[in-house]
């Protein structure tokens, strides 16, 4: 059985940093990707990562101040969110999928499976 779960998340000042992960466990996929959801907006991109962690993909959004890897013996899946905005509030979901980074990383429809989420709260 396949299970995705996140944690890392909480309440934090503009400006501050998070790390979130997500423990994979029943198999592995070749890419895993991070997306969030704000209250009255759709789900939303935000990284992905091959399976090796060797190729990453961001938003434009959160290039540069976010990090997503891999740690392949454990098997999990990290984003490190740097220099968080108010309009970085949401709730985080990890997901994972086969088939090509390159084409389908960044498009939700293409992840099999999900976790719960967790929430991230920046304050202003």
């Amino acid at each position: 059985q396949v299970q995705l779960v996140e944690s890392g998340g909480g309440l934090v000042q503009a400006g501050g940093s998070l790390r979130l992960s997500c423990a994979a466990s029943g198999r592995t996929f070749n890419r895993y990707g991070w997306f969030r959801q704000a209250p009255g907006k759709e789900r939303e991109f935000v990284a992905a990562v091959s399976w090796a962690g060797r190729i990453t993909y961001y938003s434009d959004s959160v290039k540069g101040r976010f990090t997503i890897s891999r740690d392949t013996p454990k098997n999990t899946v990290n984003l490190e969110m740097g220099s968080l905005k108010p309009e970085d509030t949401a709730v985080y979901y990890c997901a994972a999928g086969n088939g090509p980074l390159a084409e389908r990383g960044q498009d939700a429809r293409y992840y099999d499976y999900w976790g719960q989420g967790t929430q991230v709260t920046v304050s202003s």
